[in-house]
């Protein structure tokens, strides 16, 4: 499976952006998509992450009522719907498939061990 994640640039604070992760290859291996992110001199951190039947997502608190994980399996596709960003959510973005069905969307979601494969990032700033 290869991910290419896109869609980022620069955006103000309080505005919108919609980053997308397209899926290539073997797709049926891309079950559960996850976007992770990292600031400069910062940990890889995790956004959200999406079941294969788009039921079931898991949202870090951080993001939490402003960011919205969607996928369009037809597109082998999966978004990321950024509103209100806010400084502190400038990061490289990146997107991430496992090969794994998980029933229940928990902890595990935020771990990166838990994906199999990951796509090259993409800058997000966002501006006061």
């Amino acid at each position: 499976v290869q991910l290419q994640a896109y869609g980022g640039g620069l955006v103000q604070a309080g505005g919108s952006l919609r980053l997308s992760c397209a899926a290539s290859g073997r797709t049926s291996s891309a079950n559960t998509i996850g976007w992770f992110r990292q600031a400069p001199g910062k940990e890889r951190e995790f956004v959200a992450a999406i079941s294969w039947s788009g039921t079931n997502t898991y949202v870090a608190d951080s993001v939490k009522g402003r960011f919205t994980i969607s996928r369009d399996n037809a597109k082998s596709t999966a978004y990321l719907q950024m509103n209100s960003p806010k400084p502190e959510d400038t990061a490289v973005y990146y997107c991430a498939a496992a090969r794994g069905y998980y029933a229940q969307m928990g902890s595990a979601m935020a771990q990166p061990s838990t994906y199999d494969y990951w796509g090259q990032g993409t800058q997000v700033t966002v501006s006061s």
